[in-house]
């Protein structure tokens, strides 16, 4: 038994924008992740002026920062990403649905009359 069944003579569409979007993700995601890291990695190389507390709390603060920017792109990117792989399995082939016996095939609406 074949577990897909293609429907014959189904046109199929031409990939669109949805494949470029598909190949950008992973680069998306590397290159929002360093770029909202940057600042933290920054804080932490350059020399700070004043006591040592305000400099770890203000490279803590960034840190914070920083995960909470790359956590919203990360949902972000996923949620585009999904978007874009249900537009791919939309426009590929047709598939021929199960055959579901109906309970009043014979008769039409005799279900509804008694």
């Amino acid at each position: 038994m074949n577990l897909f069944n293609k429907l014959p003579g189904f046109p199929r569409s031409a990939p669109g924008f949805e494949r470029v979007v598909l190949r950008r993700v992973p680069m998306v995601l590397w290159a929002g992740t360093l770029l909202a890291s940057l600042p933290s990695l920054v804080a932490r190389v350059t020399p700070s002026s004043g006591d040592e507390a305000e400099a770890a709390a203000r490279i803590a603060m960034l840190d914070i920062y920083a995960i909470g920017v790359a956590t919203l792109l990360w949902t972000a990117v996923l949620t585009v990403a999904i978007a874009a792989f249900a537009v791919v399995a939309m426009k590929g082939p047709g598939y021929v649905a199960d055959a579901y016996p109906l309970p009043d095939a014979d008769a039409p609406g005799a279900s509804e009359r008694t």
